[in-house]
C-alpha cells in the first residue's frame, strides 16, 4: 500500500482512485480508510480521491510516544498528505475526529483547502461538557489499554449515538464493529489521550472561526446528541458555512445512511467548484423575525 512520510518521520498509509480535482478524507476515531469506501465508489467517478489512515491506525506507523499523538499533529498529517500528493487546493472531508482536524487545517492552512466539510464534529467541545468529555475518555483509554481493543470494540461501538446504525443496518454496523476490532491497541489509547481528550474546545476558538473565509459544509445527524449544538455554533460562527441534520441518524452517518450523505457533499462541492459559494449575508442576522428594515 502506498504511503506518505510525515515530518517526524511517521508513515501514513493511503489508498486513491479517480482522476479530477482532489477529494481528500479523514476518518474518525473509530474507523479507518476503509469507513470511507462508499464514499471512494461514489466520488472517484468524478475526483481524484484519497483516504487515509491517521497515525496509530497500521498499516500507518504507530508511534509509541505519547508526544506524537495531538490536535496539531493530527492537522499537519493532513497538511502532509495533501502537500506530498500535490493535491492543493483539496475539497477536504472529516468525520469525528477527522472532522476536527479539518477545520484546523481551514484555520492554520487554508491555503491548502478548496472546501471543508465537518461531520459529526462537537464531541466534548460544550464548555459545560468538557470535565465529563475528559473524565469519560480517561476511563474508555483505561480500558481499551487493559483488555484490547479486539475486545473493547463492541463496548465502544454500542455507545448511545451509534444505537440508531444497528436498528436501521445490522449488516453495516456488524461490518464497523469488525473493523474497529481490528485497531492497534496502543495506537487507540494514544489517539485518545493525545488527541481526542487534549483538544480544545470548538467554542475556544470562535474568533478564529469567524474568520474563516472557506466554504464550510457542517453535518450532524439528529440522533447524535453532542454534535447538535456545536453545530449550530459552527454555523452561526463562519459566515461562509451551511448546516444539514440529516434524520435518523448517528454518529457515522456516511456508512449509516451513505447515498444522502453523498448526495448532500456532491451538491456543496458542486455550488464551491462553480464558483457560486458565498458568504452569508449580513442582512440575514440583523435580528428581526418577521419584518426586515428596508424602508418603503
Amino acid at each position: 500500500m502506498p504511503s506518505i512520510t510525515t515530518d517526524d518521520g511517521v508513515e501514513l498509509a493511503y489508498e486513491e482512485a479517480g482522476t479530477g480535482i482532489p477529494l481528500l478524507f479523514v476518518h474518525e476515531f473509530a474507523g479507518d480508510m476503509r469507513s470511507w469506501e462508499p464514499q471512494l465508489r461514489f466520488f472517484a467517478r468524478r475526483y481524484r480521491c484519497i483516504a487515509f489512515n491517521a497515525r496509530g491506525y497500521p498499516p500507518s506507523g504507530v508511534p509509541h510516544d505519547q508526544a506524537a499523538y495531538s490536535q496539531d499533529r493530527a492537522t499537519d498529517d493532513i497538511a502532509a498528505v495533501i502537500t506530498a500528493l500535490g493535491l492543493a487546493p483539496a475539497h477536504v472531508v472529516g468525520l469525528s475526529m477527522g472532522a476536527f482536524a479539518t477545520l484546523h487545517l481551514g484555520l492554520r492552512y487554508p491555503h491548502l483547502a478548496r472546501s471543508l466539510t465537518a461531520a459529526g464534529v462537537g464531541y466534548g467541545a460544550q464548555p459545560g461538557k468538557r470535565d465529563q468529555f475528559r473524565g469519560e475518555v480517561d476511563t474508555t483509554a483505561d480500558k481499551i489499554a487493559e483488555k484490547g481493543m479486539w475486545k473493547m470494540s463492541r463496548v465502544y461501538g454500542s455507545g448511545p449515538t451509534r444505537l440508531v446504525f444497528e436498528e436501521k443496518d445490522p449488516r453495516g454496523y456488524a461490518e464497523f464493529l469488525s473493523q474497529l476490532a481490528e485497531h492497534d491497541t496502543d495506537g487507540a489509547v494514544l489517539t485518545m489521550r493525545g488527541v481526542q481528550r487534549e483538544r480544545p474546545s470548538l467554542f475556544e476558538l470562535e474568533a478564529e472561526f469567524r474568520k474563516l473565509k472557506l466554504p464550510t459544509f457542517i453535518i450532524c445527524g439528529d440522533e447524535d446528541d453532542p454534535t447538535l449544538e456545536p453545530g449550530l455554533f459552527l454555523k452561526r460562527t463562519i459566515p461562509t458555512s451551511s448546516l444539514l441534520v440529516m434524520p435518523r441518524c448517528g454518529h457515522t452517518m456516511n456508512i449509516e445512511d451513505p447515498d444522502a450523505f453523498n448526495r448532500a457533499v456532491l451538491d456543496f462541492i458542486t455550488w464551491v467548484d462553480a464558483g457560486r459559494w458565498w458568504e452569508r449575508n449580513p442582512a440575514t442576522l440583523a435580528g428581526g423575525i418577521i419584518a426586515g428594515t428596508a424602508k418603503g
